[in-house]
């Protein structure tokens, strides 16, 4: 491959987390040399289904996968980023659960349709979105300020949703977290391919990519240009909790149940640093999706990794934080800027020697 091309793919934003997503598909194979194998299996009921390692990653990603989705919009559009998303998927989880199960611990059917549960469960995302948009937006106050509200008081307020009560659906509820009865691919993943295309579909064929980076590159700028920036701010952080919607629904439906305490427990930080892996500013402006969810498709890998590995539960956070720091770090143009100029004297000590010679 000529050297011109090796160096735009190397300079390419994606990669990295393409490069350090392939490594640890090695490692894995190092560590398990089945890791790549998928087969037919079999549920508790008996049902054909797929099974193997790709296909617990790609369903365990599937709420980071969303959540980084939204967490992109919002962080390109307002600066910053929403460090609420764990509590409000309690919200919404608190939510839906008290759809289905009313006042009942152990209800026998569902009291509800589960789309009714899934649309109000949005809504209350939403409606999380749409606070945390307000104080960003109309009152100025930095993200992680603003959306500390609900990181503080987001659980509790899932828990009072179910009545303090910590209700479990029916079986059938699990369909939506976990298979369907004969068909072998897991649903979260048939969410998470839907969300992907609805997404990339709305980005084509609307102005909300290019509103969402005028805005976070010069507001004032976008503003003299006719966009209303805080009405996109906004939106981005609708849309964010309309992904903490579904995500909390797939979150509830995978054990038919919600523990609002425990629920995604630092999810918040994974999303965040899929994005950044991603290849995005985490100050905002120019935004890549792709690279987000190849991010959070890396974490994901990263924490089955060192899963496998029999890491100590408690010691994960420390290992993925190290790791996750250097790949940033890497990506930073202090980083880019020192290697630049290396490679480029290397070339020149190499010339004049050549010269010399």
């Amino acid at each position: 491959m000529p050297t011109n091309k090796l160096k735009s793919i190397s300079k390419h934003r994606l990669f990295v987390p393409i490069a350090f997503l392939v490594f640890l598909f090695f490692v894995n194979m190092i560590i398990n040399p089945g890791f790549l194998k998928i087969s037919m299996g079999s549920d508790s009921n008996g049902n054909p289904v797929l099974i193997g390692n790709i296909v617990n990653i790609l369903t365990n990603a599937t709420e980071l996968v969303i959540l980084a989705i939204g967490m992109t919009l919002v962080t390109s559009s307002s600066k910053g980023q929403d460090i609420s998303v764990g509590a409000t998927v309690a919200i919404v989880g608190g939510v839906i659960m008290r759809v289905l199960c009313g006042m009942e611990t152990q209800p026998t059917t569902l009291h509800a349709p589960v789309v009714v549960a899934l649309v109000l469960g949005c809504l209350a995302g939403i409606a999380c979105g749409m606070f945390n948009g307000l104080l960003v937006a109309k009152f100025k106050i930095q993200p992680m300020v603003a959306t500390l509200i609900l990181f503080t008081a987001g659980r509790s307020i899932g828990s009072m949703a179910m009545g303090g009560l910590k209700p479990k659906a029916v079986s059938s509820f699990g369909y939506y977290g976990n298979f369907i009865p004969g068909f072998p691919i897991p649903t979260p993943i048939l969410i998470t391919i839907v969300v992907i295309i609805i997404t990339a579909i709305v980005l084509k064929k609307t102005n909300l990519a290019l509103y969402t980076k005028s805005v976070g590159i010069n507001d004032k700028a976008a503003y003299l240009n006719g966009l209303n920036p805080n009405l996109i701010k906004f939106i981005t952080f609708m849309i964010l909790g309309l992904c903490v919607g579904i995500a909390g629904f797939v979150q509830a439906s995978r054990v038919q149940t919600v523990n609002p305490y425990t629920i995604v427990p630092s999810i918040e930080m994974d999303v965040i640093l899929a994005v950044a892996l991603g290849g995005n500013s985490l100050g905002g402006g120019k935004f890549n999706m792709t690279g987000s969810i190849i991010g959070a498709y890396t974490i994901q890998t990263l924490t089955s990794m060192l899963t496998t590995l029999n890491v100590n539960t408690n010691a994960v956070p420390v290992f993925k934080a190290v790791i996750i720091l250097v790949l940033v770090i890497i990506q930073t143009p202090i980083v880019k800027s020192f290697f630049h100029e290396h490679i480029q004297t290397a070339k020149l000590l190499k010339t004049q020697r050549k010269e010399r010679a």
